[in-house]
């Protein structure tokens, strides 16, 4: 299966090395002299606090959303324009997660089968975002009997709806990220590759992962290695219509090699020559392939394969943030619905069942990409708190990245502080934006649930990072008192 979670959080498009900025001082700290030098905290006293990190001379011009509340509860511990519409980043995806666990349940899987009828052997895909070369493979041993094939034809028709994003930007539908969403997905849609520093002033050296699909393509390469005194960033991107490659910037001569990732150009072609190439390892033969974006009336299936369930899909999506999973499973909330095709409208049914105040939110992806995208903490707090009451409430928390744990974007995050173990969350970020909400637990004190979005900021994302990380550890501080 494609790795892309390095090349996703590190560097797909662009990637900018800077000095470490450590986000607490407490993190160097042993959880023990943390709780020490950090007294217990009022809930009376919590307004102070957190209003003298967010009216810090360098917040001056950032909007900040907040809301804290115990996980039970209606109370509010904290509100700061709660009620009020922020871009969200990727906490969108908390929202469609919610959704797809509570109308699919945790068990659904998506499948992809091959039937064989007059015109030839036809794979249907239903966007199974997990699908890899193996599970091709397995598709390819099942076709018991069979030595050729005529005709193989992608049946790319379980979607309808647009593959990319309109409101996503330019960059970002080039990246490994960002890329198209069909039904018939392998490899998560991108090509990988990697990138080697040299000698000082040669370019950085490409090599592809797979030779195979690196064939074709003309690469671009403006990068350079330079000294270890000078700075690293990465800039990649590709020609939207064609096959070009384009890299620029430098790193470091003797340095650790730098993992990308770009979107595939034509994704339901991709998809048939992997299928063509583990057809061919167990000896058959293809004479010509076809897409088609016409469904046609299912006849005898004589392969299937299934993506892992629902609950694990989850875990990809809102643990590392894969935008793919996250929009795939959009639309299969679409092509499953038989009131409603347009995926986010069914989103919004679905949420207005469970309990979520429909006017708290609007959204035009599910990635978190999108910066039509307005949610309200409000929303988010809504949504944590009715998916902890529901019966899905262990796969739900389940789904999210904990603070210091083996898995997720929280894995090295808060660690040495009261927070580690105790949060489960999903971040987000994009230029200008930082988000994070979640769980968390405060020994003596109640279980909450938050929702921190910042917006509008001219701020590195390590530095807005920083003071959502200082308010949720100062959360744990918490005591009846």
């Amino acid at each position: 299966m494609l790795n892309l979670r390095k090349a996703r959080i590190v560097l797909t498009i662009c990637i900018w090395q800077l000095t470490a900025v450590p986000f607490l001082a407490a993190a160097a700290k042993s959880p023990q002299q943390t709780v020490a030098q950090n007294p217990s905290l009022c809930p009376g006293q919590l307004a102070a606090e957190i209003n003298g990190i967010v009216s810090r001379p360098q917040f001056r011009r950032q909007r900040w959303g907040i809301l804290i509340r115990p996980l039970f509860s209606s109370q509010t511990l904290y509100s700061r324009d709660a009620e009020k519409y922020f871009v969200p980043a990727s906490n969108a995806k908390l929202l469609i997660t919610a959704a797809a666990l509570h109308q699919l349940g945790a068990d659904y899987r998506i499948r992809t089968s091959v039937y064989q009828d007059s015109l030839g052997v036809r794979v249907v895909g239903r966007g199974d975002p997990s699908l890899d070369p193996a599970q091709l493979q397995s598709l390819a041993q099942q076709l018991d009997g069979i030595r050729r094939i005529n005709q193989l034809i992608g049946d790319d028709s379980y979607f309808q709806e647009a593959t990319i994003n309109p409101s996503w930007e330019w960059s970002d539908v080039q990246a490994g990220y960002g890329t198209a969403v069909n039904s018939l997905i392998v490899n998560e849609n991108a090509i990988a590759f990697t990138l080697f520093p040299q000698g000082v002033g040669e370019p950085l050296r490409v090599e592809w992962d797979d030779p195979v699909e690196g064939f074709g393509w003309r690469i671009e390469n403006n990068s350079r290695s330079v000294a270890a005194t000078e700075p690293e960033f990465i800039a990649v991107g590709r020609d939207l219509r064609s096959r070009v490659l384009r890299v620029r910037g430098q790193l470091r001569s003797g340095a650790p090699s730098e993992d990308a990732a770009v979107a595939v150009v034509d994704p339901a072609n991709n998809f048939l020559q992997h299928f063509r190439r583990a057809l061919a390892a167990e000896g058959i033969a293809v004479l010509r392939t076809s897409v088609t974006s016409n469904s046609q009336p299912p006849t005898r299936e004589i392969a299937a394969v299934e993506s892992p369930p629902l609950s694990e899909l989850l875990q990809e999506i809102n643990q590392w943030s894969n935008n793919l999973y996250a929009e795939a499973l959009l639309r299969v909330l679409g092509a499953t619905n038989q009131r409603e095709k347009n995926s986010l409208k069914v989103v919004k049914l679905i949420l207005t069942e469970l309990g979520v105040n429909p006017e708290s939110y609007i959204l035009t992806d599910a990635a978190g990409l999108s910066r039509h995208n307005l949610v309200t903490p409000e929303a988010l707090v809504q949504t944590l708190q009715l998916m902890a009451r529901s019966p899905a409430a262990a796969e739900y928390r389940a789904s999210l990245a904990v603070a210091g744990g083996r898995e997720g974007s929280l894995r090295s995050r808060f660690l040495g502080t009261p927070a580690e173990g105790m949060l489960q969350g999903k971040t987000g970020l994009l230029s200008g934006v930082a988000a994070m909400s979640g769980y968390l637990d405060v020994p003596g004190y109640d279980r909450l649930v938050f929702s921190i979005i910042i917006n509008q900021s001219d701020l590195s994302g390590a530095q807005l990072r920083q003071a959502i990380y200082e308010i949720i550890v100062l959360l744990t501080r918490l005591r009846r008192c």
